[in-house]
């Protein structure tokens, strides 16, 4: 299974929040966020840190696929 964090790039551009600004808001590393940018997996406490700070579901934030993309 892979991770796919797709859904949070879009949901920060319908939100009008940089990633610069979502590391600020939660706290989380740079390294963390470019984890991310390599859909490599993260601690669920983050993501559900980036849910409430955005005000969203963890589907906004990551999905799981069964084959690589």
């Amino acid at each position: 299974m892979f991770l796919n964090y797709n859904n949070l790039w879009k949901t920060l551009i319908d939100k009008g929040v940089k990633k610069g600004e979502l590391c600020k808001m939660t706290g989380i590393s740079t390294s963390t966020l470019s984890k991310m940018n390599r859909n490599e997996p993260v601690s669920l406490s983050i993501v559900l840190r980036i849910c409430e700070k955005l005000d969203c579901t963890i589907q906004d934030v990551v999905t799981i696929n069964k084959i690589a993309e």
